[in-house]
């Protein structure tokens, strides 16, 4: 079982929180959410660092770059991250009896180090592949292919649970058998079906 976590397991970003980081840089809110997600791709990837990612929105908002403001945009940007949902965290902890349980998110790698030490659950996984410490961010073929490579299995061995069609599409044409996930009840029936029924 190979899950994402915003969206699926963990938490979409907490509503206003770009709104909040553009009020702090003096950015109009649609100018900053535009920059935000255009220039994250290389720092979801490990290819640019947190200074250099918030260097890159603030220029291109014409904003003044300065150290402190980079440090507050940095923190706020982690803790807007940082909730999950309680439900998904026991389920999917739940299905370790009757399967390899795994993560593989985009994230950057200040923030996974965070996440990591605020959700101690994700230790007792078999695997946790962060965009930002493998250096591959999904859809790119390489996040996949570092978790079959890091679980010694198949791409048919795997279930991949993802909220973003992108993704699952990714990973259906490597091989992967795959679930987009929309509610928890929908997920369970799939994996009822995927998995070995529960020992007794």
């Amino acid at each position: 079982m190979l899950f994402d976590l915003f969206g699926v397991i963990a938490c979409h970003q907490r509503p206003g929180a770009l709104e909040r980081m553009a009020a702090r840089c003096g950015a109009p809110a649609d100018a900053f959410v535009d920059a935000y997600w255009a220039c994250r791709p290389p720092y979801d990837a490990a290819q640019q660092t947190a200074a250099a990612y918030w260097t890159t929105v603030l220029r291109r908002l014409s904003r003044p770059v300065d150290t402190d403001t980079i440090e507050e945009l940095r923190l706020a940007d982690i803790d807007s991250w940082s909730g999950v949902d309680e439900h998904m965290v026991t389920y999917a902890q739940g299905l370790r009896d009757r399967a390899e349980v795994a993560v593989l998110s985009n994230i950057p790698s200040d923030h996974a180090d965070a996440f990591l030490a605020a959700q101690p659950w994700l230790r007792n996984l078999v695997l946790v592949a962060f965009s930002g410490k493998i250096k591959a961010a999904k859809p790119d073929p390489a996040a996949f292919h570092h978790c079959v490579s890091a679980l010694r299995a198949a791409p048919a061995d795997f279930l991949f649970v993802d909220d973003r069609e992108e993704n699952v599409h990714a990973a259906q044409a490597l091989g992967m058998n795959t679930h987009l996930f929309t509610q928890l009840h929908q997920l369970t029936a799939a994996i009822d079906t995927w998995l070995p029924p529960r020992a007794a």
